[in-house]
């Protein structure tokens, strides 16, 4: 692909010009909040906007005037990370590799041709219909989860210079989530388009809170089941942590299997999360049971032949000690389930990113000495890179870490030890104690028991004084 091309012919309409504006959207139905790409943050969904029209999930105001801009030349600013890199750099910005997608690219010519006040059908949607979840992830929060809800109402606000996860701050910001038991209009506005926006899709991705706890996920499945011309150039994809009772494991497995036996869809992906192994991970992703998890897993690539799973894995300070363990399993999940009935021959995939918020939990307020384990981790990805070129398993397929992959883990060291404001590291530091010592205290955990390699650097940050 010559995206040289494709970034002159987007310019050629105006410099600021981007297709995802149209052709994408996230919405986060349980805060009525929405943004195109996950750049630029998300804005709020007017309720007398979505009365006339509920393609107002995406087309609203706020956004058409953003592709106003972009169509007469001009750089919206909330769009500051894509000219950041164009104006600071030599590589392609999101901008470029956004529009340059089979979902975006194909409508350039009549994007370009629109009137900026019309309706455009996003092709690529992913949508969170409740913020309903079973887990308290340590760097999760109320708008995602329920349970962070539930304790932020019993307990408060974390003791962090941040006040982290207070909830003034929600309410203040407009992103307190709507109760799964509450009437929502946005979830409403969204069944009234669905029909229409079905058609149009080529990806459709359900994320949350808990996907698999929400009836309007399983109202999404039995739609596509249902339907007597289906879209089956569809990409359908649902997160899941996996934690869920076996009935809706079971339920997911058997509505896949019909779905794919049937060519409802092109491929069916299921997202899933983890950051470390065992005890540890469980610390991190709070209602995790690991060996549960990792048995789903297994239960799902044996049951689903011809499904992909991917790891959404958020590299942070937690995920140091055991991500080693986590590298090499995934590897031999690899080789045990390759497959050329998959979407892709790898049938699991690790897709490591890392964490920014909150800042007392990031691979950056670890001692220097720990970056030689999280460059060992990169090191270890690649080693077993080679055999995605040359090695076989018992099937014929290769297998092995791939070029998506090892550059995403590599690039968490290069992160990590990139410089940094001291002063603001010495409070990450402080905050890393402050946040862990109540964590403990909130949920019954033992943080230097589950992390004993951190003893030392936690008895630091308890006696930093600012």
């Amino acid at each position: 692909m010559d995206r040289d091309k494709i970034r002159e012919e987007l310019n050629s309409t105006g410099c600021g010009f981007c297709l995802a504006k149209w052709t994408q959207v996230t919405v986060h139905l349980q805060l009525g909040r929405t943004h195109s790409c996950h750049h630029p943050d998300t804005h709020s969904i007017p309720l007398v906007e979505l009365a006339r029209n509920p393609s107002a999930l995406h087309n609203t105001k706020f956004k058409k005037e953003k592709r106003k801009e972009m169509l007469e030349g001009k750089r919206p600013s909330e769009c500051q990370y894509c000219w950041n890199v164009e104006d600071n750099s030599t590589q392609y910005s999101d901008r470029i590799f956004k529009s340059s997608e089979p979902w975006s690219l194909p409508h350039m010519e009549t994007i370009k041709n629109l009137d900026w006040r019309e309706n455009f059908n996003p092709r690529y949607v992913e949508v969170a219909f409740s913020n309903t979840c079973n887990f308290k992830c340590s760097y999760c929060g109320p708008s995602f989860s329920s349970q962070w809800v539930q304790e932020a109402e019993r307990f408060g606000e974390y003791p962090t210079s941040s006040k982290f996860n207070g909830l003034e701050h929600f309410k203040k910001e407009g992103r307190m989530p709507f109760k799964s038991s509450d009437p929502n209009p946005y979830v409403d506005a969204f069944w009234k388009w669905w029909p229409d926006l079905y058609r149009d899709l080529d990806t459709f991705r359900i994320t949350g809170g808990e996907p698999l706890l929400s009836k309007d996920t399983w109202g999404v499945l039995d739609y596509i089941i249902e339907q007597k011309n289906p879209n089956r150039e569809l990409h359908l994809a649902i997160n899941s942590n996996l934690g869920v009772p076996d009935n809706l494991i079971d339920n997911l497995i058997e509505k896949i299997n019909r779905i794919e036996d049937e060519q409802r869809v092109k491929d069916f992906v299921i997202f899933t999360s983890v950051d470390g192994w065992g005890a540890q991970a469980e610390y991190g992703r709070h209602g995790l049971v690991f060996n549960k998890f990792w048995d789903n897993l297994n239960k799902i690539l044996t049951k689903c032949p011809t499904v992909t799973i991917g790891i959404m894995s958020t590299y942070n300070a937690l995920s140091v000690p055991t991500y080693d363990k986590l590298i090499t399993e995934v590897y031999g999940l690899k080789r045990q389930y390759a497959s050329n009935d998959r979407a892709w021959t790898t049938p699991i995939s690790l897709d490591a990113s890392y964490l920014r918020y909150p800042l007392h939990q990031t691979v950056q307020v670890l001692p220097y000495d720990f970056s030689s384990m999280v460059k060992g981790h990169a090191d270890l990805a690649e080693s077993y890179e080679e055999v995605f070129h040359t090695g076989l398993n018992e099937n014929g397929v290769s297998y092995g870490f791939t070029q998506m992959e090892i550059p995403k883990i590599k690039r968490i060291y290069d992160w990590m030890i990139s410089p940094q404001d001291e002063r603001q590291q010495m409070y990450n530091r402080r905050d890393f104690y402050l946040f862990f010592n109540e964590h403990d205290k909130r949920r019954g955990t033992d943080f230097v028991k589950t992390f004993p390699e951190y003893e030392e650097f936690y008895n630091f940050c308890k006696t930093i004084q600012l």
